[in-house]
């Protein structure tokens, strides 16, 4: 059951000299006047005598009065709440008459109904917190919030470092005629060795031939006497002629060439090397990119279900980024009238046997929008004692110099002064 204020009566407490006041069960009950009339008092009058110690007044009798501050509340639930005397000595009775004291209150009293302005006047990553933990699932969310700042954290990074790979490979030259891997000096000379070698042989078989040709000569000087060497000598020639004349030397000019530039040569390719390196690197981290960016995704979809499944106080209202959301807008986007309903909301949800919130200064909405508040209130079954500065019809009552303008029916008949003690 949500417990409301059936009736209040207040003498001497800070501004008010005496107002007894019956607020709707639904809706709103505006208290209108001037300004140091004595509204605002209504309000810590009744956030006192319901809050205890930490709503008291710093300075809590009306100045200038001999009598000291008395309150009584009637609530809903058939408990009477009285406080009186400068140090607000508390009793509270329930149907029964049996006392009780501030813990029976407490149990059924929500904070933020007697101090609406604590809600409002905190920063907008209070106010989602707030929301988060009533519905029990602040600590999942600040789970899911903590590991996407993580990985966001680390795709930034990632993102970085691949921008920085990918303009570091732009830059690089690239040298499309060289080998792709470095050149060995040593190898090339072990080529060069192979050939020499093997011109040497040729040239070996060529002195040969020389040697076979000086002694046909001789033989042939000497036929007379060496005829059967002339003739060997003569087949040796024919076979070392036909050996020779097949026989064609290979060129080192472009090993020479390449040794004597493989310097050079290496920095082509290793510059090569470097820049597909540099590619490989920027492709790889562009892939890392791609897979945070799907897990910011995949934890965004779980945080948007758990809201979803949450029991939310108000449809459409839900919390994106630490921050409250309301039909699409942030807290500073909201209309005035948008902010009280999300924060008595939320202060209802807080405490659902609260059925009651204290609201001050309602100036700041127009008629249409105060009157939209006052449906969204009744529909809710939710009772608002608010003040505003104001003394037209959309007021339940004006408090005028701490009274009920024109309810005369607690004044003395002549004097038009307050009765000590009587409601």
């Amino acid at each position: 059951m949500t417990v409301k204020i059936n009736s209040l009566e207040l003498e001497n407490v800070k501004r008010i000299k005496a107002v007894k006041l019956v607020p709707s069960a639904n809706g709103l009950t505006i208290l209108g006047g001037k300004n140091g009339q004595g509204k605002t008092s209504v309000l810590d009058a009744i956030a006192w005598a319901l809050g205890g110690e930490r709503y008291k007044p710093s300075e809590p009798q009306r100045q200038g009065s001999v009598t000291p501050p008395i309150l009584h509340i009637e609530l809903s639930n058939g408990l009477i709440v009285e406080r009186k005397g400068v140090n607000g000595s508390l009793k509270v009775i329930d149907p029964q008459g049996n006392k009780g004291g501030q813990q029976i209150l407490n149990e059924f009293v929500a904070q933020l109904a007697l101090d609406l302005p604590k809600f409002l006047n905190a920063n907008n990553k209070e106010k989602a917190n707030a929301l988060l933990q009533i519905i029990g699932i602040g600590e999942k969310l600040y789970q899911l919030d903590a590991e996407e700042q993580r990985i966001y954290n680390r795709r930034y990074e990632v993102g970085r470092i691949a921008d920085q790979k990918k303009k570091y490979a732009a830059e690089l030259e690239m040298y499309p005629d060289v080998p792709k891997e470095l050149v060995s000096a040593a190898d090339l000379i072990k080529q060069q060795q192979t050939i020499l070698a093997r011109n040497g042989e040729n040239q070996r078989k060529r002195q040969m031939c020389r040697q076979y040709e000086e002694e046909l000569a001789k033989a042939q000087i000497a036929f007379d006497e060496a005829k059967n060497r002339l003739e060997d000598a003569e087949a040796a020639v024919s076979v070392a002629r036909k050996s020779a004349a097949d026989l064609q030397d290979e060129s080192t000019a472009e090993l020479e060439a390449n040794i004597s530039d493989i310097d050079r040569l290496n920095i082509k390719i290793r510059a090569n090397m470097d820049k597909e390196k540099a590619e490989i690197e920027a492709e790889e981290y562009s892939q890392q990119y791609d897979e945070l960016t799907k897990s910011i995704e995949d934890i965004r979809e779980q945080r948007l279900k758990l809201l979803e499944n949450a029991d939310l106080p108000l449809p459409e209202l839900s919390v994106e980024n630490g921050e409250l959301i309301y039909r699409g807008n942030k807290w500073d986007n909201m209309s005035g009238s948008e902010q009280l309903k999300v924060a008595t909301a939320i202060v209802r949800k807080l405490n659902p046997n609260c059925g009651f919130v204290l609201m001050d200064k309602l100036e700041q909405m127009d008629q249409d929008t105060l009157n939209e508040f006052g449906k969204w209130l009744e529909q809710e079954q939710l009772q608002v004692i608010a003040t505003r500065v104001s003394s037209g019809k959309e007021c339940s009552v004006i408090i005028e110099d701490g009274y009920v303008k024109e309810d005369n029916s607690l004044l003395d008949e002549g004097a038009k002064t307050w009765k000590k003690g009587e409601f």
